[in-house]
């Protein structure tokens, strides 16, 4: 696969059910889902059957039961920061399942993640702006590199540096904002995932309620999705007072309610098959500890990542159409 240093994010037009389908953001790197329950299906990636998110301690409860953990931050912190040049490195989110970065360039950056053969770039701001991004490919030995345009699209590497990262445990990534998820503890949609969540009992029920919400109140963004530009970025908060948007916004204003109520969510990023054609795509993998759903058409197995297509709910797809788990193949996971 032909390597690519910038962003794309890609669009095009889905004709299952009449969808208009847009591609979101990635990076390179090689992962495969896979499940069968519609509209949410078994993928067989990351998680153990078994395994659960962390036990939170002082979580606020809601009138229905369901428990709200404190709230999980990812920041930079200029106190933590080690500085090269005109490279700020905070580290101290490591074993959180984060790095922050902030650098200062006339030229345009890019920040790069490696773990093994997989590589991730991300647009870095280089008028100093501080920004989290998630270590979504779990522990191990990361090698961090920023890059520098030098010409047209050829990049240098300007800083680099290797740091093992043991996870406290893997739902960390997925339970706090980065780049592609961007959200406070006063976000909007944050507020509006706790109101929600009020008169739910499980995470089974938050997740149902904010799935049908978003499928509910979000319309699909035709002319944003045919004008969108190369590093685009989504801003949940936005697609919430908008309340419309493409399926980057769809995923990433998700994963922000899914993630401030403690339930891990992934933003991934992949291909839809259409027609025989691959197009980009964007959707949500989050994670249940309870048995069940609240809605009819949808169940969900305890204790294992569920895939969610809410661009797919939100124009009405045929459940058909979301049982078949050849359609998807997942790229990038943030």
């Amino acid at each position: 696969m032909k390597y690519h240093w910038i962003l794309r994010p890609l669009c095009a037009l889905l004709t299952l059910a009449a969808l208009t389908g847009c591609a979101a953001p990635g990076a390179e790197a090689a992962q495969t889902a896979a499940g069968t329950v519609a509209p949410v299906a078994v993928p067989t990636v990351t998680a153990a059957a078994s395994s659960v998110p962390p036990d939170t301690t002082a979580a606020s409860g809601t009138a229905g039961g369901y428990e709200i953990p404190p709230f999980l931050d990812a920041a930079f912190d200029p106190g933590a920061a080690e500085t090269q040049g005109n490279v700020r490195a905070d580290f101290s989110g490591l074993e959180q399942g984060y790095i922050a970065m902030e650098a200062t360039s006339d030229k345009r950056l890019k920040f790069q993640v490696i773990l093994d053969d997989i590589k991730y770039n991300y647009d870095l701001p280089s008028d100093g702006t501080p920004t989290v991004f998630p270590l979504s490919l779990g522990s191990g030995s990361y090698t961090f590199r920023v890059m520098e345009n030098a010409v047209d699209s050829k990049y240098i590497c300007v800083w680099k540096e290797t740091r093992q990262v043991c996870l406290a445990d893997e739902f960390q990534p997925f339970l706090r904002p980065s780049q592609m998820s961007a959200y406070s503890e006063t976000s909007q949609c944050v507020q509006k995932a706790r109101e929600l969540a009020s008169a739910c009992a499980t995470d089974t029920e938050v997740a149902s309620a904010i799935y049908e919400y978003l499928s509910d109140t979000i319309r699909y963004d035709r002319p944003k999705a045919n004008s969108v530009q190369s590093g685009y970025l989504p801003d949940p908060d936005e697609t919430l007072e908008t309340g419309k948007g493409i399926c980057f916004d769809y995923a990433s204003l998700a994963a922000a309610m899914l993630r401030s109520l403690g339930i891990p969510c992934k933003l991934i990023v992949g291909y839809v098959q259409n027609g025989g054609s691959e197009l980009y795509h964007a959707w949500n993998s989050f994670y249940l500890k309870e048995q069940g759903w609240v809605t009819v058409e949808i169940q969900a197995r305890p204790n294992i990542w569920q895939r969610v297509d809410i661009t797919f709910a939100a124009a009405g797809v045929d459940t058909k159409s979301l049982t078949d788990d050849s359609l998807y193949t997942t790229r990038y996971t943030y």
